[in-house]
């Protein structure tokens, strides 16, 4: 599961520097992409968040990473914190590039999610550089039953700017922002819950399972990332378990609604809210889970990009990047192969 069981040699093999590599290859995990000028940038977990480049989203090149150091406030926060970041989101508004990242305690939700703008992703340019503006919002053990982590932004048709998150608990969460990005406009004593497994908030947390961590619960589900497609806006979100190497059963699930806030539901009518959703992609016997995708729209297409568990490379993550066909319904599909 994304509350990131990810061991020391999974940390290294994602953290080294290497030359271009294909997709299908290069180790990822939680990708997200956003195209400047002529090139793609790709950001990822990673210490100081990983980041890739490419012209053509087939070859990619490491480059530095966002931070040389963790920013202050994420060691305040969290004290276990070592500087590697998950699950990072880019978005771009107000003229600048917003880019939201989570970092957390191992198996609790002891966890934050801060923001840092830059003018340009070209790190040629002169005007270069990544500004951090700190914590966002912020779950704690006994106060919130939600986790905040895995963000992801998408503005509304006035351009407000909404964010989704969360990871196991009581499920994904949608808080409203300041026009600036940077602040929580919305009472997160009480925020909705647009996507779980269970199949009401009052339900109580189901209990882990296998060797998972027993704060978490069982509630599997995180990694949202809303898109919109003509009228609807879309509610991917990511079910079972990642991080397992060939034991993982990660997959994505999706719903629909014409309103930002929801309710999104699936191709039967059931909310995401209420343990609804219709499957979009599972794994096979080449990649063993597939999730925590990301949607982007590009010369003239729709691309998911997300993260699978090679069955050929000891269940290593790797970055995958597969277009999207809408059906005659409006439903995305997608093939793995």
């Amino acid at each position: 599961m994304r509350l990131k069981l990810i061991n020391l040699l999974f940390s290294f093999f994602i953290s080294i520097s290497v030359f271009a590599q294909p997709t299908g290859k290069l180790a990822v995990h939680d990708p997200v992409m956003i195209k400047h000028q002529d090139t793609y940038y790709l950001f990822s977990t990673g210490h100081g968040i990983a980041v890739s480049s490419s012209r053509d989203m087939i070859n990619w090149k490491r480059e530095k990473p966002v931070f040389s150091v963790p920013p202050q406030w994420t060691v305040e926060k969290v004290p276990t914190f070592k500087g590697h970041i998950w699950a990072p989101d880019i978005a771009f508004f107000n003229g600048k590039y917003y880019l939201y990242y989570s970092v957390s305690a191992f198996g609790k939700n002891t966890s934050g999610i801060g923001v840092a703008t830059n003018v340009t992703l070209d790190k040629d340019d002169p005007n270069f550089k990544w500004q951090d503006h700190g914590l966002v919002i912020q779950s704690i053990p006994g106060q919130t039953n939600w986790n905040a982590i895995d963000p992801n932004i998408i503005l509304d048709k006035k351009g407000t700017p909404y964010m989704s998150f969360g990871s196991f608990w009581d499920g994904i969460k949608l808080v409203k922002l300041s026009k600036d990005g940077l602040r929580v406009e919305d009472d997160i004593t009480n925020i909705p819950t647009i996507a779980s497994r269970k199949k009401s908030s009052k339900d109580p947390n189901p209990p882990s399972v296998d060797d998972n961590p027993k704060d978490a619960g069982g509630n599997a589900i995180e990694a949202p990332f809303i898109f919109k497609h003509k009228d609807y806006y879309y509610l991917f979100v990511s079910i079972d378990y990642c991080c397992k190497g060939v034991n993982s059963t990660y997959k994505m699930i999706v719903g629909r609604s014409k309103n930002i806030k929801g309710p999104y539901l699936d191709e039967k009518g059931i909310d995401l809210a209420q343990a609804g959703g219709k499957l979009v992609l599972a794994g096979n016997e080449n990649w063993h889970g597939v999730g925590h995708n990301a949607v982007v729209h590009t010369e003239n297409q729709d691309y998911i990009l997300f993260h699978g568990y090679d069955a050929k490379d000891a269940g290593r993550s790797k970055l995958l990047i597969k277009k999207i066909t809408w059906d005659k319904q409006g439903w995305p599909t997608v093939k793995l192969n």
